[in-house]
């Protein structure tokens, strides 16, 4: 009870703290308890999307959190986007990147690392595992890689017609896997260990507790939009102060975003529910790319603002061994704790280079 209460609490006192500090500018004694109250708002959001997840089941579970998620990110980057200008040109990029990087690797390695600690050998389903990792690979070289190449436009970005092409390849994309994992092949990303949605399916929620997480589910997301545009320039101001690159704010604003959902994943893990974890996972990652690019895309029309897409060298190859390593580790349709620290060390070397380039 007392966990439902502060999850009820937290998205309704989020939205009242908005509606006081909207379009004010904050001191910085004011910027330190909104962003604790940030904080705690997209751990709310995502346990009510997780109450919505347990009740319609898996693949569907991951689904929903997935998307929770990748709509708050896409809320952060709208509304910095908005209040820091031209500064803002690599904003999106930087994000989907590190998100990419911190599901693919940090959380990947996670949630194998507990599960082969749990049983020595982590067990999974390799068809869907990795149809996910090929859209995952797909989407990032369509919308991340290919504007370093381009030559329609100066710079690492696409022209407007090439921008429009990747926003429609990339909700293609999504909603086709979307549909191959929700209907046509549901099994392929279903858990395999024996006995693993025994427990769930006992702890089910009621469809009233579920519909009520599903609305303070979309309070809390008003919330944290609403929230992080309040405290962006707080974001900002301590990258710099701290004498980091831009490309940081990406990584805080992934990190903030993302934290809630390693967690969920890891606890599926310790659960036995490896391959929850890594629908997770890639799901984040894919959604990240399949609804940021469209959303951003479609911003940049009133927002004028260049939309910086293309990689640099050193994050291309961060990204090409992403997806070799992970094809390698996702064909056996199992991983030991070998496979889950080269995942973790290939997170650990993307953190380290994003503050010492």
């Amino acid at each position: 009870m007392q966990r439902f209460r502060w999850t009820v609490a937290v998205p309704l006192l989020a939205v009242v703290v908005l509606a006081a500090v909207w379009g004010r500018q904050l001191s910085l004694l004011a910027d330190i308890p909104i962003f604790a109250l940030l904080l705690a708002a997209v751990l709310a959001a995502v346990h009510h999307a997780e109450v919505v997840a347990h009740r319609v089941g898996e693949p569907f579970g991951a689904l929903v959190l997935a998307v929770a998620v990748t709509v708050i990110e896409v809320g952060l980057i709208l509304t910095l986007m908005i209040s820091a200008g031209d500064k803002a040109a690599p904003l999106a990029r930087d994000t989907v990147f590190a998100a990419i990087m911190i599901t693919c690797n940090g959380i990947f390695g996670l949630v194998l690392l507990v599960g082969a600690l749990r049983r020595r050998v982590a067990v999974f389903n390799a068809e869907g595992t990795g149809a996910a990792l090929a859209t995952v690979a797909t989407l990032a070289t369509l919308s991340l890689v290919l504007p370093t190449f381009t030559t329609s436009q100066p710079g690492p970005q696409f022209s407007p017609a090439q921008l429009a092409f990747a926003a429609v390849a990339s909700l293609v994309l999504y909603g086709c896997f979307v549909a191959v994992q929700t209907i046509r092949h549901k099994e392929d990303f279903l858990p395999v260990e024996p006995g693993s949605g025994e427990a769930d399916e006992h702890d089910r929620p009621t469809a009233r507790a579920a519909r009520t997480s599903a609305g303070l589910l979309l309070v809390a997301l008003v919330g944290v939009v609403g929230l992080a545009k309040a405290i962006s320039p707080a974001i900002e101001s301590g990258v710099d102060a701290a004498g980091l690159p831009r490309a940081a704010v990406g990584v805080v604003i992934a990190l903030l975003v993302l934290l809630p959902e390693a967690l969920a994943a890891v606890r599926a893990a310790r659960g036995g529910r490896v391959q929850v974890g890594l629908n997770l996972a890639l799901g984040s990652a894919m959604a990240s790319i399949g609804l940021t690019i469209p959303a951003v895309a479609v911003a940049s029309i009133w927002i004028d603002t260049p939309l910086l897409l293309g990689l640099g060298a050193t994050e291309m190859v961060l990204l090409a061994l992403t997806v070799v390593v992970g094809l390698l580790t996702v064909v056996p349709g199992r991983a030991t704790l070998l496979q889950g620290t080269v995942h973790l060390s290939l997170f650990g070397a993307f953190a380290f280079l994003a503050v010492a380039p």
